[in-house]
């Protein structure tokens, strides 16, 4: 006689974390910005350089240093983390976004991951394609201006951190939008403000009072500060103090989209 094993329903068999669920959900991120590169890689590096290329010609040979270094220098930084921002916060938004729309999102909420290995299995991809962002550019950047990051380490963790923040926002913004319209009102009046008004292209010492004050409650500003101490050396605020609000920033994004997959809000209605 043939003995059978009765499993109860219900039950978690493959330990406390579902490894391969978790691994598949990240690889789909990762190849679904690798499979359209022009779009999701080549063009942000286009964008910093066009960046560069205009404010150099604009306002570069009328423009003195910036806190000790050349205008262009000054700017690079920022260019390269607000596109790490974007490119994470859109990574995460559109594949919900589209999933919901298409109505295949049910191919993602079926299988049996925890509302923990989503928000991973989604920021994983969102932070890849951060980082390879940052990358191409940082190559640029050496290339066209010689700049060689001073704390590459700290580079490294506030471009994940970047990554990581953003694309927990994008999850929110993903989960709570039901239309296209929505999730462009949230970019263009929600993440756009964030990433410009985050002193990208000047330092917040020059701001008025209460934009200078405004600007220091805004996490993006720094991140966007990190980077440009980890690349050349100067920032507006101690770095110490930036990592500790963009972590804590970060942690509050995350633990918002977990809440949100824990509940199903807008996505098993």
């Amino acid at each position: 006689m043939t003995d059978t094993q009765s499993f109860d329903h219900g039950i978690r068999r493959f330990g406390r974390i579902n490894w391969m669920g978790l691994w598949t959900l990240s690889l789909r991120e990762v190849k679904r910005f690798m499979n359209v590169w022009t779009q999701t890689l080549l063009a942000p590096l286009v964008t910093a350089g066009l960046f560069l290329v205009i404010f150099t010609i604009a306002i570069g040979p009328r423009r003195g240093d910036v806190m000790g270094v050349p205008f262009t220098t000054f700017i690079a930084p920022g260019i390269l983390m607000m596109n790490v921002i974007q490119n994470a916060f859109a990574n995460t938004s559109s594949s919900i976004m589209v999933a919901k729309v298409q109505g295949n999102i049910v191919d993602t909420l079926m299988p049996p991951l925890s509302p923990g290995e989503l928000v991973a299995g989604y920021l994983a991809g969102g932070i890849a394609r951060g980082v390879v962002v940052a990358a191409a550019i940082a190559l640029g950047v050496w290339a066209a201006l010689g700049i060689v990051p001073a704390h590459p380490l700290a580079l490294i963790v506030y471009v994940v951190l970047g990554g990581a923040f953003l694309s927990g926002l994008g999850i929110l913004a993903g989960i709570y939008a039901q239309k296209f319209d929505q999730m462009a009102a949230i970019t263009n009046f929600v993440v756009m403000p964030l990433a410009f008004l985050s002193g990208t292209f000047y330092s917040v010492e020059a701001m008025p009072p209460v934009l200078y004050q405004i600007t220091h409650v805004n996490p993006v500003f720094y991140l966007i500060d990190g980077a440009r101490w980890s690349l050349i050396g100067v920032s507006d605020s101690a770095p110490l103090l930036g990592f500790a609000i963009s972590l804590l920033a970060t942690a509050a994004v995350v633990v918002g989209a977990w809440w949100l997959f824990r509940r199903g809000a807008r996505l098993k209605a």
